[in-house]
C-alpha cells in the first residue's frame, strides 16, 4: 500500500510539473504575440526586444563557471537582418586563476593555480569561448530566422598611460553570417581557432587589452538604415529609366552579391535624393575592406566632378575607408583626374552592366531612350 502511495505521489508531481511547463510555454507564447502586436509596424524593434530577453548573466555563468564573477553588459542594434552585439568582456581579475583542486593526506583541500606564463592563454580561451557562445545563443533564439548576420564587438576597460583615465578598448570583433554559423558546432571547437577561421579580428593577447580596429563599429545612434528589397529586372529593363529608389536597391543587390561571399554586408540608407550616402558596404577583409560608402547615380548626363568631390567629403565625414560612385552614364576627364590618388572608385555604365552580367541579372542601358521617356513624363 505504501509503495502505491509513493507511486501515485510521484505521478501527481510529474503531472503538476508538466502542467507548469505547459502554462509557462503558453505564457511565453502570449508574451511574444503581444510583443509582436506592439511592434507590428516596427519589426526591428520587435526582434531586438525578443532576442535580448535572456542574454544575461546566466550565459556568462554557463561559459565561465559560477566561481567567476562577471556582470553581463550587452548593447544591441538590429537593422535589416544584421544584429550588432557589443559586449563588455570580463577583465583578467574577474576570471578565476584556479586550475584544479587537490587534497592532502589530512583531507585538507588545496587549490592549484595557473602560472603567470599559462594564465594569459587560459584567459584568451575564456573570452573567445564567451564570444562564440553569445553568437550561438543569439542565432538559436532567432526562431523566425530574421537575422542574416551577427556582428560581435567585445571590449575591455583599461587605464590610459597618458591620462590615467579608464578607456574603452575593443579587443575582438567578428562578423559572421547564418550560413557560416550552420557549419559550426560551438561545443566541440577550439574557440580561438574557430574565431580566426571565421576571420575574426583580435589583439594578439587579449590580456594585454590592446585595442584593435573592429570589423564594424556598432553605432546605436545611426538609424538611417532601412529594410532592403530585391528588385526584379529582365531583358526589357532600361536601368537608366528605372525608378530612382529601385535603382538604389538594385545597386545594393549587386554589391551584396559581389561582397557576400566574404561575409560582407550591404545596407541601404533612407532614400533622400540629397546626394548623400545611398548604401554602405561593411567588408570584413582586413586589407581591402572596412566601411565603404556607395553613391548610386541614375543619370542620363555625364556625372559632374562636384559629385566626386561630394563623395570624398562623405568618406571623410563618415570615417569610411573608401567610396564607390556608380552610374548609368559616365564621367568626364576632370572627375578621373580629381579622383586619382584618392580612395574612390568610379564605375560607369560599362562597369554596371558587367556587374549585372557577372551575377546573372538582366537589363540594359539606353540613355537616349531614357531621356525620351523622361521628357514625356
Amino acid at each position: 500500500m505504501r509503495l502505491q502511495e509513493i507511486e501515485d505521489a510521484r505521478k501527481k508531481e510529474e503531472q503538476a510539473e508538466a502542467e507548469r511547463r505547459l502554462q509557462l510555454a503558453q505564457e511565453e507564447e502570449e508574451r511574444l504575440k503581444s510583443l509582436e502586436a506592439l511592434y507590428d509596424d516596427k519589426p526591428a524593434e520587435y526582434f531586438k526586444a525578443r532576442i535580448t530577453k535572456d542574454l544575461d548573466d546566466d550565459l556568462f555563468d554557463d561559459v565561465l563557471g559560477d566561481e567567476n564573477y562577471c556582470e553581463a553588459e550587452l548593447e544591441t542594434v538590429f537593422n535589416d537582418g544584421l544584429l550588432g552585439i557589443e559586449c563588455k568582456m570580463p577583465n583578467k581579475d574577474e576570471v578565476s586563476r584556479v586550475k584544479d583542486v587537490y587534497y592532502l593526506k589530512s583531507g585538507e583541500e588545496r587549490e592549484r593555480l595557473w602560472s603567470d606564463r599559462d594564465f594569459p592563454k587560459v584567459y584568451d580561451g575564456y573570452l573567445y569561448s564567451l564570444c562564440l557562445h553569445i553568437i550561438d545563443d543569439a542565432f538559436d533564439r532567432d526562431r523566425d530566422n530574421r537575422v542574416d548576420s551577427i556582428l560581435f564587438n567585445g571590449y575591455l576597460f583599461d587605464f590610459s598611460p597618458t591620462t590615467g583615465q579608464l578607456e574603452k578598448r575593443i579587443v575582438m570583433s567578428i562578423l559572421v553570417s547564418r550560413d557560416q554559423w550552420q557549419e559550426i558546432d560551438v561545443e566541440h571547437v577550439d574557440p580561438k581557432a574557430c574565431f580566426k577561421h571565421l576571420k575574426g579580428v583580435s589583439a594578439a593577447k587579449l590580456i594585454d587589452v590592446s585595442p584593435i580596429t573592429p570589423v564594424l563599429e556598432l553605432n546605436t545612434e545611426d538609424h538611417r538604415f532601412i529594410e532592403s528589397k530585391d528588385v526584379s529586372t529582365d531583358e526589357g529593363t532600361n536601368l537608366a529609366s528605372m525608378d530612382w529608389e529601385d535603382f538604389e536597391h538594385l545597386v545594393r543587390q549587386l554589391f551584396e552579391l559581389e561582397f557576400g561571399n566574404n561575409g560582407g554586408e550591404v545596407k541601404v540608407t533612407q532614400a533622400s535624393r540629397d546626394g548623400g550616402v545611398d548604401a554602405v558596404i561593411f567588408d570584413p577583409d582586413p586589407i581591402r575592406g572596412g566601411k565603404i560608402i556607395v553613391q548610386a547615380k541614375r543619370y542620363t548626363n555625364t556625372v559632374p566632378v562636384t559629385a566626386v568631390r561630394d563623395l570624398y567629403g562623405t568618406i571623410v565625414s563618415e570615417g569610411a575607408n573608401s567610396g564607390i560612385l556608380i552610374t548609368t552614364s559616365d564621367y568626364g576627364s576632370d572627375s578621373y583626374k580629381w579622383a586619382n590618388g584618392k580612395p574612390i572608385k568610379l564605375l560607369n555604365s560599362g562597369h554596371l552592366l558587367g556587374l549585372l552580367q557577372k551575377h546573372g541579372l538582366k537589363g540594359y542601358i539606353d540613355i537616349e531612350e531614357a531621356k525620351k521617356a523622361m521628357s514625356v513624363q
